[in-house]
């Protein structure tokens, strides 16, 4: 399985970014997708995830109401959609995917893109 992110850049505060997350080599409709974030210096951390069966979202509290995560199953991808953007929110993001776990335990997942940069900078 391979996961190819895409959609990262350099943000003004407040702006908006919309990040892809392709998979090829297995159809990842049932498994639950996530988005993980590493800032500089710091461990990687859950941002959001989705499941297969269900649609169900997940995320961590400080991006509730301004992050969105959905899938195009069609398409063999996700995405996460990111408004009113802080520089808090600077990092690698890293799309990641899972049969069954849908939780914030980064070792749980077993398959890693290799991250998209998010710089939210004036």
């Amino acid at each position: 399985v391979q996961l190819v992110e895409s959609g990262g850049g350099l943000v003004q505060p407040g702006g908006s970014l919309r990040l892809s997350c392709a998979a090829s080599g297995r159809t990842l409709n049932a498994y639950v997708m996530g988005w993980f974030r590493q800032a500089s210096g710091m461990e990687r951390e859950f941002v959001a995830a989705i499941s297969g069966n269900t649609g169900r979202a997940y995320y961590k509290n400080s991006v509730k109401g301004r992050f969105t995560i959905s899938r195009d199953n069609t398409k063999n991808s996700v995405y996460l959609q990111m408004n009113s953007l802080k520089p808090d929110d600077t990092a690698v993001y890293y799309c990641a995917a899972d049969r069954f776990y849908a939780g914030n335990v980064t070792s749980r997942y077993d398959y890693w893109g290799q991250g998209t940069q998010v710089t939210v900078s004036s």
